[in-house]
């Protein structure tokens, strides 16, 4: 049994066996209290031993402690382990293992990933991470989605995936509703707290989705049904982020799942931009892309709050995003922008005219006979359908107050760095 379990569903005086790792140890007169975890819960256990039993234990030590569960004396747990064996597994060289009991920066800890999550903050990231990966998946199968597999190499220029929605597009044709989630790859030089050269994302695709309203509601309820569950599975972990990484957490998540997301235009967002009186570097005039520092200013200060930015000028978007029927230089998209976390979902409603569509591919500058099987797709039984994506690393930046994007992942991939 776990260590999360025997403090859950074991009663108090009963024998049990823990396996485990020693986080901290105390030594007294006459007894002993080590920590114990197993990366199954936050805390770990308390364990009571003899100084006999302790004397050969350091922090990093693997054992096998054997005894009685018993009611804790003590106010920071119910439950202690009162020690009568000890089995060591491995030794651990106090003076050289490099988790000492003291604060690690961030960076140190990316510097030895192999012993990031026997930390306190490592581990919690291991089951938070876990929790909403069982979310997301849990969200998409209570409304019939199929969980499909695209491939990674790809036959485009290049050769590796930077994004499964066109063979989505293909499966939602026959099935309706499919999503994937797997890793995804950029070949960028961005060296910043929000890029990855190798991250993960959920993408999805509906067919039967006439308006892109319909889009929105979807994605906001996906987002904030997500946030509700791992909230719920996760209390402990969701807590020590507030308290030690981010003291705005616990709000800025009541806002996002209690709050409807702001709804803006790329009119309106440009707008409220060239109002703000911000002297922002890049130009915020009709056809420019929103850059980094406007995203900052609308979801941080002008919203404060989650923002879906709609109907972006086509020439900014890829050929597949549907033209308004009222205005074809505009396409119905959305970006969504968070606080403090830059573009979470990109999405849109796709182009199923085929006429349209075929213009759409020439205009791009590419080969409507390398594309003719996805114009088929509009040939044989087309239907208004739409599609997004979730950088799921972002996301889980969101939701835990991580400040870097390289922490919420185990083996961070970017850049010039490729460690482990």
């Amino acid at each position: 049994m776990t260590i999360k379990n025997i403090i859950e569903t074991t009663p108090t005086n009963t024998g049990v066996c823990v396996n485990g790792w020693i986080r901290s140890i105390r030594i007294q007169k006459k007894i002993c209290f080590a920590n114990i975890a197993d990366g199954s819960n936050l805390k770990g256990l308390q364990a009571v031993l003899s100084e006999h039993h302790a004397k050969k234990l350091t922090t990093g030590t693997s054992v096998q402690f054997r005894g009685k569960l018993i009611e804790s004396k003590g106010t920071e747990q119910a439950k202690e382990l009162q020690v009568e064996d000890v089995k060591i597994y491995g030794q651990c060289d106090a003076a050289t293992y490099p988790l000492q009991k003291k604060h690690h920066t961030p960076e140190f800890l990316r510097e030895i990933s192999h012993f990031r999550s026997r930390g306190n903050t490592g581990s919690a990231l291991l089951r938070t991470r876990n929790a909403t990966v069982m979310a997301f998946h849990n969200f998409f199968q209570e409304r019939d989605f199929l969980n499909v597999q695209t491939p990674i190499l790809t036959t485009s220029d290049f050769y590796l995936t930077v994004s499964s929605q066109l063979h989505l597009e293909i499966l939602s044709s026959s099935a309706s509703k499919v999503y994937t989630f797997g890793p995804t790859f950029r070949a960028e030089r961005s060296q910043t707290s929000r890029h990855l050269a190798e991250f993960w994302m959920l993408e999805a695709e509906m067919a039967f989705i006439y308006s892109l309203d319909e889009m929105l509601n979807f994605v906001e309820n996906l987002l904030q049904s997500i946030i509700n569950r791992v909230i719920e599975t996760c209390p402990a972990e969701i807590h020590h982020f507030a308290k030690y990484l981010n003291p705005t957490l616990t709000s800025r998540l009541s806002m996002t799942v209690n709050s409807p997301f702001v709804r803006m235009t790329y009119k309106d967002a440009l707008d409220a931009l060239n109002s703000s009186g911000q002297a922002f570097t890049f130009p915020t005039k009709w056809g420019s892309p929103i850059q980094s520092e406007h995203e900052k200013y609308l979801a941080n200060v002008y919203c404060r709050r989650p923002v879906f930015i709609t109907d972006y000028p086509r020439h900014l978007k890829p050929f597949y995003m549907r033209t308004r029927d009222n205005d074809n230089s505009i396409v119905a998209c959305v970006d969504l922008i968070v606080p403090h976390g830059g573009e979470l979902v990109g999405g849109s409603l796709r182009e199923e005219r085929y006429e349209v569509l075929e213009k759409q591919i020439k205009e791009a500058g590419l080969s409507a006979e390398e594309y003719s099987w996805y114009l088929d797709l509009r040939k044989y039984g087309t239907v208004p359908h739409c599609g997004f994506g979730v950088g799921f690393d972002r996301f889980l930046q969101y939701l835990t107050g991580v400040e870097n994007i390289r922490d919420v992942t185990v083996f961070p991939r970017a850049y010039g760095y490729c460690k482990y």
